[in-house]
């Protein structure tokens, strides 16, 4: 283990690596601190620069430009009430009344602060859990294999939406586009409509630049609402009054770093989930409820905490079962299946320096946070300032290129504005993406155990239950299932 630990310090801290974290750094929060622009995007812009990369600088551009997106999405949300990313959308009124309050600094700085510490907590759940879970998924075969998936598929419609039934669509239409070409068990071609370009299926990478940085692009084309302005005012120490509330607040702290890491390993759920679930119990558990919308810093100490404790707890299952714990992830499995790091538990075993590499690199980037991040403070106004009337068209040339440059083909670049049209529809009719996403990941998946586990069993579907774990989750896949529809039957019958 010393020695694996070891070749782990020796390849974060190649000069090469550094420059590389430092340069994705900087990117993460240019595009965090930009409105409309989120993390996920960011990650799907750094995936055609990684195909040049070695694993670990990919793996380090993607882990530092997302954990600096994510906190960098409070800057325009405090100054400007309009959040970066969808996780820091949960604290965004919050902020924005601590800056009419004359409170910008405190809450810029209690945003950086608890975002790093809460990242540092999630690293350090997933450097103890992993490894754990990895010994258990040795033992897994593919009827626990289905279940987990199936029930990975579930939590993702339930959790992401107030209406199921959209997740529903959404999860579908992936599961769909998962079952596009020759990739299935019985190597029959499928929705291929006689297209040579579809036998080899739909490319992931191009799919998710569309669904998630051209639908940004089309929603920004027609949206009619005026920009905010910023304030004269200068920033002054972020950092003055810190240390008073990190005492005021532990609570607070370690129970948005704990939901912040649990959330994060559900299937699809991600930050901005953790954030708004922070959010809501900081306030419902608050000494001070009444204080909440009028410019508290109670609220955002939880949820800021929670958005960064999320990202870590989301690579859980993605390293341990290559299950993706949100959308990032799913782009991240991607990037490592490339890489010949396949994920799962066998990774811990044949090359754990690069697990623990990750492990490193989660909190090298959470600890830069704090000087990257106040710089990046310091500058607000700058990055702020820059026209999305230029940025757009020049983050759409990077989408055009990221999408042709994986198989050099303008199919792949169809793929990408065809996702992204149809992204903008589900979004703007209130279809969540992040089902969808989970479905293209996770149907083959789904469709290999299924298969495999009929194989073994003879046909016999007795055998999905008859292994203590199956059995296990099986059951708990059904319980999530139909106990709402139980719930709800029983409701009408006691108002009957």
């Amino acid at each position: 283990m010393s020695d694996a630990w070891l070749q782990a310090f020796a390849l974060v801290f190649h000069p090469h690596n550094v420059l590389v974290m430092l340069a994705a750094s900087l990117f993460g929060l240019f595009v965090g601190a930009i409105p409309g622009l989120t993390a996920t995007m960011a990650t799907a812009l750094l995936v055609p620069v990684t195909f040049f990369m070695a694993p670990i600088p990919a793996v380090a551009a993607i882990v530092t430009a997302t954990a600096m997106a994510i906190f960098a999405g409070d800057i325009p949300g405090c100054l400007m009430r309009m959040p970066g990313t969808p996780a820091s959308a949960a604290y965004t009124d919050e902020a924005y009344a601590m800056t009419r309050k004359g409170q910008a600094e405190l809450a810029l700085g209690a945003g950086l602060v608890f975002s790093a510490t809460g990242g540092l907590f999630g690293t350090l759940v997933l450097i103890l859990a992993a490894p754990t879970l990895a010994d258990f998924a040795l033992s897994f075969s593919s009827f626990e294999y289905f279940w987990l998936v199936l029930l990975g598929l579930t939590c993702a419609v339930f959790i992401t939406s107030d209406r199921p039934l959209k997740g529903f669509v959404s999860l579908l239409l992936g599961l769909l586009v998962a079952s596009v070409g020759l990739n299935n068990p019985a190597a029959i071609p499928r929705f291929t409509f006689g297209s040579v370009e579809l036998l080899g299926g739909i490319e992931l990478i191009p799919l998710m630049i569309g669904m998630f940085a051209v639908s940004e692009i089309l929603r920004y084309a027609v949206d009619t609402n005026p920009q905010f302005h910023l304030s004269d005012r200068p920033i002054g120490n972020v950092f003055k009054g810190i240390w008073g509330v990190t005492k005021k607040y532990p609570i607070q702290q370690l129970r948005g770093s704990v939901l912040g890491t649990l959330v994060g390993a559900l299937p699809g759920a991600g930050g901005d989930i953790a954030a708004w679930m922070a959010y809501a119990i900081s306030k419902k558990w608050s000494k001070e409820p009444e204080k909440f919308g009028t410019g508290h810093v109670e609220g955002i100490v939880e949820a800021g905490a929670a958005n960064n404790a999320a990202l870590a707890g989301a690579w859980i299952p993605a390293l341990v079962f290559g299950i993706p714990g949100d959308s990032i992830t799913a782009i991240v499995i991607g990037v490592l299946y490339m890489k010949n790091m396949n994920p799962g538990p066998t990774l811990f075993i044949n090359n754990p320096q690069n697990i623990y590499a990750v492990y490193l690199l989660f909190i090298i980037a959470n600890l830069i946070m704090i000087p990257l991040g106040l710089l990046c403070i310091k500058a607000a106004k700058n990055v702020l300032l820059v026209p999305r009337a230029v940025l757009m068209p020049v983050i759409m040339l990077f989408c055009v290129v990221g999408s042709f440059a994986i198989n050099n083909t303008a199919f792949d670049v169809g793929v990408m504005l065809a996702a992204g049209v149809v992204a903008f529809v589900l979004e703007n009719n209130g279809f969540p993406i992040a089902p969808a996403i989970l479905g293209v990941v996770l149907g083959g998946m789904l469709e290999q155990n299924f298969v495999t586990s009929m194989i073994k069993s003879d046909g016999d579907l007795r055998a999905f239950f008859e292994r203590p774990v199956a059995a296990t989750l099986g059951i708990v896949t059904l319980v999530v299932w139909f106990l709402p529809l139980l719930l709800r039957r029983v409701r009408r019958l006691a108002i009957a």
